[in-house]
């Protein structure tokens, strides 16, 4: 979700400010893809680098987490939406970790979309976890290192509960992954938006869909086997 300081720019405010008019498009594209039946939205809230920013801007955003987090509660349930979350979590500020720790709680017995927020999260942090983990059980001889294959390490991800993503969407216009879900993208389609995240909508995520769709996955295999 980027553009959130450069939108803010344009209006000639501070960056938080983007950050607050961010929450009309979280609520478009989970509404949007709820009302299309998709089953999983991935959204990539807070990176580890993130940590890096402003202090000011960092205690902002935390404070907004919080605040949206606890008042968007009813209106997921209203949309059978359910609240899961991936990423460092210990790390956030116990008031997060509770606000969330209680929506999750609330949404669990939703049916519908699963709304994923990747929270203090990186592709990086998400390998090196899993790794140590994986190296621990071999060192408990819980598992052997024969045992070591795609679907194990799977089951050590943050993401193990959830499907591998179909389709990254990148607003803003920026080309690169922002160290965003590594392990999991390999098959993944790319579809650059140059909106501003404050301004998605959901002709937005229509567009975007409509694009997937007119592509072909192959896998590595080719049109003819396919077919």
């Amino acid at each position: 979700m980027d553009g959130n300081g450069r939108w803010a720019k344009k209006q000639g405010a501070m960056r938080v400010f983007g950050h607050k008019n961010a929450i009309k498009a979280v609520r478009e594209a989970s509404e949007g893809c709820a009302e299309l039946g998709i089953k999983y939205l991935t959204l990539y809230a807070f990176s580890t680098e993130n940590w890096s920013r402003p202090q000011k801007e960092v205690d902002a955003l935390m404070e907004l987490l919080v605040h949206t987090i606890r008042g968007e509660a009813k209106t997921l349930t209203k949309n059978n939406i359910s609240l899961q979350c991936i990423g460092d979590i210990e790390s956030l500020p116990k008031k997060c970790q509770k606000e969330l720790a209680e929506t999750i709680e609330i949404t669990s017995k939703n049916t519908g979309l699963v709304l994923v927020l990747a929270l203090s999260y990186s592709g990086r942090w998400d390998i090196m976890q899993a790794m140590k983990k994986i190296a621990e059980d071999i060192k408990n001889e819980k598992i052997s290192s024969e045992n070591i294959d795609n679907d194990l390490i799977n089951s050590y991800l943050s993401t193990k509960n959830i499907p591998d993503p179909e389709l990254l969407i990148r607003t803003s216009g920026e080309l690169r992954i922002s160290n965003f879900l590594l392990w999991q993208m390999a098959y993944t389609e790319i579809f650059i938006d140059e909106v501003l995240w404050p301004d998605f909508r959901r002709e937005n995520l229509h567009n975007a869909i409509i694009n997937y769709q007119q592509r072909e996955r192959r896998f590595g295999k080719t049109s003819e086997q396919l077919s």
